[in-house]
């Protein structure tokens, strides 16, 4: 992980910097001529410098017209807040003042990072403190991917070795999904982060027409829906949104993306105490998962100022995971990390720990 000083000193910009975002192009679209575009390509995605000036085989006089009408970086500073855990939380603020938030994960075997599709989030989840903070603005593509870029600058790695992403920060990707698109295209491009997109993973609350519209245009990612009640009743208590879409709408449309692209669905499910861990909720749960090759994702509650739920209790977290079991779904339970500096999963609200 870089130092303070070698970090920050790459990364502030005034605010409003005009200059167009170098991470906008196709890696074939990319100003210079020739191999240049692959040579600038290379040293954004597979080297992740933030100056141009650090594009060392590049001619000096075509670096200079770059950093004149190009900028590299998404955002005017960027702030790292380590978890005890070995993970980070990274609040970036943007060329217009608003703010979002990226978490990075290591594991033994992958590293990987939660990023944001949006300042904010219109989805209200009452269980979520992002919701809370109401909806702000969409990101656009080159703010999406930046925060990729970014983390992997900081933690002094190339950004090709995050090799797993989660749509499952701030925001609704399916109600910003034309920016979204861009943003995974850039990932999975060969000339860019050559990701595999089996390793990226849009979660969303259920929006029947994005689903429809992400099956056919079928970029090979994974879909996690934001479940949370197997009731109708009960969704509509805890996300406000669920008053337009009615479970059964929102099932057809992810049974069509399974039938239509072959891979497993995850749902994800956080467990608040006395709203939706009843164990005849476990039972109806297992039945919308009929039809699909699916997987339950039990997500205990990750608790912030000012929430109005309780998580469930272990126990009851296990009784809830055996009546999945028991119906032959497969499941598991989602620790989350980051808790201690607000960056585990229903966390994230711009606050600094």
């Amino acid at each position: 992980m870089r130092e303070p000083a070698e970090w920050n000193a790459h990364l502030p910009l005034a605010l409003g910097d005009e200059r167009r975002p170098i991470l906008e192009p196709e890696p074939e679209d990319l100003p210079g001529e020739g191999y240049r575009k692959r040579q600038i390509a290379h040293w954004l995605y597979a080297w992740g410098v933030r100056e141009f000036d650090e594009m060392t085989d590049l001619p000096r006089a075509l670096r200079a017209e770059l950093a004149h009408t190009w900028r590299i970086s998404e955002f005017s500073l960027v702030q790292a807040f380590p978890s005890a855990d070995g993970s980070t939380k990274y609040l970036y603020t943007l060329h217009d003042g608003r703010q979002t938030e990226a978490v990075y994960m290591p594991y033994k075997d992958r590293r990987t990072i939660c990023i944001s599709s949006m300042v904010g989030c219109p989805a209200g989840c009452t269980f979520c403190a992002t919701g809370q903070m109401r909806f702000g603005r969409n990101l656009t593509a080159p703010e999406i991917l930046d925060q990729l870029l970014a983390a992997a600058y900081h933690q002094g790695i190339s950004p090709r070795e995050i090799r797993n992403v989660v749509l499952m920060g701030m925001g609704e990707p399916l109600l910003n999904l034309t920016n979204v698109l861009k943003a995974v295209r850039r990932m999975i491009h060969k000339q860019a982060l050559a990701m595999s997109p089996r390793r990226i993973t849009l979660s969303t609350v259920g929006i029947p027409r994005g689903i429809y519209r992400l099956a056919e245009e079928d970029v090979g990612v994974k879909l996690a829906l934001s479940l949370h009640a197997p009731d109708d009743e009960t969704r509509r208590r805890i996300i406000p949104t669920a008053h337009r879409y009615a479970i059964e709408e929102i099932m057809d449309a992810v049974r069509h993306y399974y039938r239509r692209t072959k891979r497993r669905v995850t749902l994800e499910y956080t467990l608040l105490r006395g709203v939706n861990d009843h164990l005849w909720q476990a039972k109806m749960l297992a039945k919308h998962t009929r039809g699909l090759t699916a997987h339950v994702n039990l997500i205990p509650f990750n608790p912030w100022e000012g929430a109005p739920h309780e998580g469930s209790s272990r126990e009851q977290i296990r009784r809830f995971a055996a009546v999945l079991e028991a119906a032959g779904i497969p499941v598991s339970v989602r620790w989350s990390r980051g808790r201690d500096v607000g960056a585990a999963c229903g966390q994230l609200a711009l606050r600094t720990p």
